[in-house]
């Protein structure tokens, strides 16, 4: 293993901001051990048997609920997830009194919360004792995802820093893209954003993104494509036309990914909506597409951030 954990000083997880770069680098190096070792069947290292995690998951989720979930039981800790759709927050709870009645009852080494409140993991680290990791909260931010794109470019490009990485479509409501513009752009990444201008935000959070609101102009000399999907849910009413003219301006086609270099590669965080964000033919590319390469790597950086933050207590 060439992680150094001791360069990994954070009691929480809440964001990209406060990770130095070596951080980075030693959860991206650890991540990479244990996605070298995620086919192997007898790997076990029960390094955190006997704790417990307890997830709490205020909108609904696949990928980041069950691979947290994964993550922890490889490392052999015991996962407590709450159904928040038959908790106290039904009755009228606040969100604090849910979450301090169950650090009450449970004592967790750690909380894992999605919560669509801005802000709302790091106000819940404030008054517990253990670790909180932030699995996405309102659009701000999605650190582990940002993580996991991160391992995944470096898996197959061998590097981060000097790569032009593109981030395509409904910037202004993403968590995932708040948090890959300031790591990528901590890791020597060149970043720009593409996106009609009602879905481009009025800041960045970090300096020297550039922006396109041309697909094409925008994709000229890309390294890396990562697609995003239209947060509707997020969004006033006509910030988009429709989803046939979104597509026909910005959707990933094989046509449209030629003004990126000839061997760009293309990511969605997902869910995906096919022939909306990205074409079929893109999608499945067996080539081109990273998609299901970051679902897989949503496991072991998941692991190597629950090892960080617990193993040195």
């Amino acid at each position: 293993m060439t992680a150094d954990k001791q360069a990994f000083s954070q009691a929480h997880l809440i964001g990209i901001e406060p990770l130095s770069v070596e951080e980075i680098e030693t959860i991206l190096d650890l991540s990479d051990y244990y996605a070298d070792r995620l086919d192997e069947k007898a790997f076990r290292p029960d390094i955190l048997r006997g704790r417990i995690i307890l997830t709490l998951f205020f909108e609904d989720s696949t990928r980041t609920r069950t691979s947290f979930e994964m993550a922890a039981k490889r490392l052999g800790a015991d996962v407590v997830n709450i159904d928040i759709d038959q908790s106290s927050v039904k009755k009228g709870e606040s969100l604090l009194d849910t979450v301090l009645t169950l650090h009450a009852m449970l004592r967790p080494d750690a909380i894992i919360i999605r919560h669509k409140e801005y802000g709302a993991p790091g106000f819940i680290a404030q008054h517990v004792d253990c670790p909180v990791i932030n699995a996405g909260d309102s659009w701000r931010e999605h650190p582990t995802q940002a993580l996991l794109d991160a391992l995944t470019i470096r898996r197959r490009k061998g590097r981060l820093e000097g790569l032009n990485i593109a981030i395509c479509g409904d910037v202004a409501h993403s968590r995932v893209a708040h948090a890959n513009m300031p790591l990528l752009s901590k890791m020597g990444a060149h970043v720009r954003v593409i996106a009609p201008p009602t879905l481009i935000p009025d800041k960045f959070p970090v300096d020297g993104i550039k922006t396109f609101d041309s697909l094409e102009e925008g994709l000229k000399d890309c390294d890396i494509v990562m697609a995003l999907r239209l947060q509707k849910e997020r969004m006033e009413e006509g910030l988009v036309q429709s989803e046939q003219s979104y597509f026909a301006a910005y959707g990933l086609t094989l046509e449209k990914l030629k003004h990126a270099k000839p061997d760009v590669l293309v990511m969605h965080p997902g869910p995906m909506n096919r022939g909306v964000e990205i074409a079929d033919e893109v999608a499945d590319d067996p080539d081109r597409s990273l998609i299901l390469e970051q679902v897989r790597n949503g496991v072991p950086v998941r692991m190597a951030v629950l090892d960080l933050l617990l193993t040195k207590q």
